[in-house]
């Protein structure tokens, strides 16, 4: 599990690498959250020494994995999945094979992709009760049972509220992985118009030093742009 593509293809194919050592019965379970043209490009070098692989990539952050409570997206075969099984329990609270090889990275963009609007959406909601003078800490706990409800609200509004940016996920890595989401929609003729506008205020706070606190101080250039602070009354 490494931070991105050129990290992962450094390790399989650089000196000494997965590569240079694969046998037949070699498999890579790699957790990576990378692109799926990288994925399937590590695959196809595996796959001619006779190997296999499964791309796994996972949701939860550092909390999810510190108590084994990642959700497990993965692509590849049927059989080496099966044979993963034990390995995704160890880790995590749920493991789904979603399709072929590439299949795992795409749910992954796709999650993060929703994980990124609602952040925003959640500062954009926030920074409204706060304004209005009505305590945002209220307004999650009036709303949370509602069809506005999510983990990530429960995730991250008492923190927020808190100014707690401390990463349970890096914005730097979110900001990787809005990019990748918006390589392959441009690839698959897509436009994702709200995912290009959330990247570029990823871009802006990574590019203010921030890239180490957790995607949930999105929020922050919200406030920016406002001139208003989100905090409880």
């Amino acid at each position: 599990m490494l931070p991105d593509g050129p990290d992962v293809e450094a390790v399989v194919n650089g000196k000494n690498g997965i590569l240079e050592r694969a046998r037949p019965e070699t498999v890579l379970i790699d957790m990576s959250s990378i692109s799926p043209t990288v994925t399937k490009r590590i695959a196809d070098a595996l796959a001619a020494k006779g190997a296999r692989s499964l791309d796994a990539p996972v949701s939860g952050g550092e909390p999810g994995a510190v108590n084994a409570q990642l959700a497990i997206m993965v692509g590849g075969p049927g059989d080496l999945f099966e044979r993963a099984k034990p390995i995704f329990a160890a880790l995590g609270k749920s493991a789904v094979l979603v399709g072929d090889t590439g299949a795992g990275q795409i749910t992954k963009l796709v999650n993060q992709v929703l994980v990124a609007i609602h952040l925003e959406a959640m500062g954009e909601a926030l920074l409204l009760a706060s304004k209005a003078g009505v305590d945002p800490m209220k307004v999650y706990k009036a709303i949370k049972g509602g069809l506005a409800g999510s983990n990530v609200l429960n995730a991250k509004v008492p923190l927020v509220l808190q100014r707690n940016f401390n990463p349970g996920f890096k914005m730097r890595l979110h900001k990787k992985d809005l990019k990748n989401a918006l390589e392959a929609s441009e690839t698959l003729g897509l436009a994702l118009p709200v995912t290009s506008l959330v990247k570029s205020m990823v871009d802006s706070l990574v590019a203010q030093g921030k890239g180490e606190e957790d995607h949930g101080g999105i929020l922050q250039i919200l406030e920016q742009m406002n001139a208003s602070k989100i905090h409880p009354l």
